[in-house]
């Protein structure tokens, strides 16, 4: 029996997850979005098998081979010091993803608790203390409230993640505030508060799993909002440092020499462009295919 009950639950599982995909596949451009994505995780978990001189990606210098346009040997050139820059683009992505995975999966917890305590203890001094710590937050521009944390810190792509996390759980926190606290008088929660539940277990097995799917896509749009971010924060010089190879970085050492070493800028600026573009379609299209399930 329990077999067959197993069996039932799983040709659920798989009939629904072939209805989202459906769904989902119906959006041409969130399908491109997602085939970028996983072509990037791609690229970046085989860098050093599918790039030409995976060498470069570390201290390596050529000087016989310094600003080279693209060529046949140098599909994108290469740097100031010789290094191939689509090497170094590859194994730039590895840095972009970490800093979006990192940065997400620590904020994206405390962000989440405080919205869950504050919207069910709406209208109290919980709500008015843990809302208005984030609203003081949420009023500074983040990109300089990031610039003021790393230009106090040690400029290293620690740092910079440290900086970012700092503000960007504030987002998670409003937002699942506003669906908690839509949720709190409802009729389930209600019957869980009667019959004697516990408070945890109102937050997180009555009013958390309806969450989920904002979490889900929120997260997934943010990958690209965080990659955007840590790209700017080493454009300024306050993240990754050389030679760790990063997108924001070579912008910046090829805006140097522009216009005539237009290829120095050009190719990381696309792959920043790319990278976002591909979340931004995913998450896009998750966030239809979600809300549809939900009605």
């Amino acid at each position: 029996m329990s077999n067959e009950l197993a069996i039932g639950i799983w040709e659920r599982q798989k009939d629904k997850f072939k209805h989202i995909w459906y769904n989902f596949s119906r959006n041409k451009l969130s399908v491109i979005g997602l085939v970028i994505v996983i072509l990037v995780i791609l690229l970046a978990l085989l860098a050093p098998y599918v790039t030409p001189y995976p060498e470069h990606a570390a201290e390596f210098v050529d000087f016989g081979n310094t600003m080279k346009m693209p060529n046949s040997s140098y599909i994108f050139g290469t740097d100031i010091v010789g290094r191939d820059i689509f090497t170094r683009i590859i194994f730039a992505f590895r840095y972009s993803l970490l800093m979006g995975i990192v940065v997400i999966g620590l904020a994206a917890p405390p962000g989440v608790l405080a919205g869950l305590v504050a919207g069910y203890y709406k209208g109290t001094k919980i709500d008015t203390v843990i809302m208005r710590i984030t609203d003081v937050f949420l009023a500074i521009p983040p990109l300089i409230l990031a610039l003021a944390i790393t230009s106090i810190l040690k400029p290293s792509m620690l740092n910079a993640m440290i900086a970012v996390t700092l503000m960007w759980w504030p987002w998670y926190a409003r937002l699942i505030y506003g669906i908690a606290s839509s949720l709190q008088n409802e009729f389930f929660v209600q019957a869980a508060e009667v019959t004697g539940a516990s408070t945890f277990h109102i937050l997180f097995r009555e009013i958390l799993p309806n969450c989920v799917s904002s979490i889900f896509t929120k997260m997934t749009l943010d990958m690209g909002f965080v990659i955007i971010m840590g790209a700017s924060l080493s454009f300024v010089g306050l993240g990754a440092q050389p030679p760790t190879p990063d997108l924001g970085s070579m912008v910046a050492d090829g805006a140097k020499y522009m216009p005539d070493q237009w290829w120095m800028t050009l190719f990381p600026a696309l792959a920043i462009i790319i990278v976002v573009l591909g979340f931004n379609l995913m998450g896009d299209g998750l966030r239809d295919v979600l809300a549809i399930e939900e009605v």
